[in-house]
């Protein structure tokens, strides 16, 4: 990673814009490509659904359209709306109904630690390939859902309404149980830790 600690020092003198979101610091690794189509190492810091702050030692121009990977995130587009010093703020163009997903997966990340989801801190939360998935009941049922991220023990899951705590489930072939509820969706546990070959299939 090319973007060094320093780089949170210029957030305190970015220059003022409109906060029509609420703010998240945040600390995670991506990539990003520029309108060249040059890819490079980056940093999301600083972030709410409708702009992220991303330290970088590749600047794009004003104006320039940018497209980021974000651990846990996924996949952001938007324009460049302010450079810094080895940073610069991106807007987000998202539809209303991804700010509010996007919403909760901030706040997911922000309190985590607090809600104390099945994430064994020796396994490193994964972002997912492609984030459609289906829960399968013990009945056979399905449900369609979002995959927000997952480690070799566990999953979060975006999905409407609620399953209660307990409730066994399988996430492909991994079987799991539901073992907290956050913002709009559910914590799974897996059964066993999993290998990364057995998580191939989201990766």
């Amino acid at each position: 990673m090319l973007v060094h600690q320093p780089v949170r020092a210029v957030f305190a003198k970015r220059p003022e814009v409109q906060e029509v979101f609420h703010r998240v610091s945040v600390n995670l690794p991506g990539r990003m490509m520029l309108a060249d189509r040059t890819e490079y190492d980056c940093l999301a810091i600083d972030m709410s659904p409708g702009d992220v702050v991303i330290g970088s030692d590749a600047l794009p121009r004003m104006g320039e359209r940018v497209i980021a990977y974000i651990d846990h995130l996924g996949r952001l587009e938007g324009q460049t709306k302010a450079v810094l010093d080895r940073a610069f703020i991106m807007t987000i163009n998202a539809t209303e109904r991804k700010r509010e997903k996007l919403a909760a997966q901030l706040t997911w990340i922000a309190n985590r630690h607090e809600l104390g989801l099945p994430e064994d801190r020796r396994h490193t939360r994964l972002t997912p390939r492609t984030s459609l998935t289906r829960l399968t009941l013990e009945d056979g049922r399905t449900i369609a859902c979002r995959l927000i991220d997952l480690s070799l023990s566990g999953a979060a899951i975006d999905l409407d309404g609620r399953l209660p705590i307990g409730t066994p489930v399988r996430l492909g072939s991994i079987r799991a149980r539901v073992v907290r509820h956050f913002a709009e969706g559910i914590a799974l546990e897996f059964s066993s830790v999993q290998s990364r070959e057995t998580l191939a299939e989201f990766l």
